[in-house]
């Protein structure tokens, strides 16, 4: 299945969009959280974005969920540190609300491109 990477500023954050997430999973897939530089330290690190999409890329592709605008350049930096080729996305959405659909609805046989669409539709989603 697709493997989720969370990459926030906070590691407090994605550790907690992680943890609620796992309740939500229907299905076994690997969702790891790259945020921050440390536990204490605010930012993000194209090393350990790419050591994460590394371990959660099962052969069917990575989905990653950014928090603000350098995030996604880490991500993008971290993309380009692979080694290997990765079908690897940056999702642009919501990342609270992204996280929680992809963890939802990503299953056996739902591709890449699919639970990205799914993720998307976040963008235009009423919470009222």
């Amino acid at each position: 299945m697709v493997g989720i990477v969370i990459v926030s500023h906070s590691y407090t954050v994605g550790e907690g969009i992680v943890e609620f997430c796992k309740e939500l999973k229907n299905h076994d897939f690997t969702m790891l959280n790259a945020s921050g530089m440390g536990q204490e330290v605010f930012g993000t690190n194209p090393l350990l974005i790419s050591e994460s999409i590394e371990r959660s890329d099962t052969g069917e592709g990575v989905i990653v969920l950014c928090d603000l605008g350098s995030s996604v350049m880490s991500s993008q930096m971290a993309i380009e540190l692979l080694s290997e080729k990765h079908n690897v996305v940056i999702a642009d959405a919501p990342l609270i609300e992204g996280a929680i659909v992809a963890s939802s609805v990503n299953c056996p046989n739902l591709s890449l491109e699919e639970l990205h669409l799914e993720i998307l539709e976040t963008k235009t989603t009423s919470k009222l």
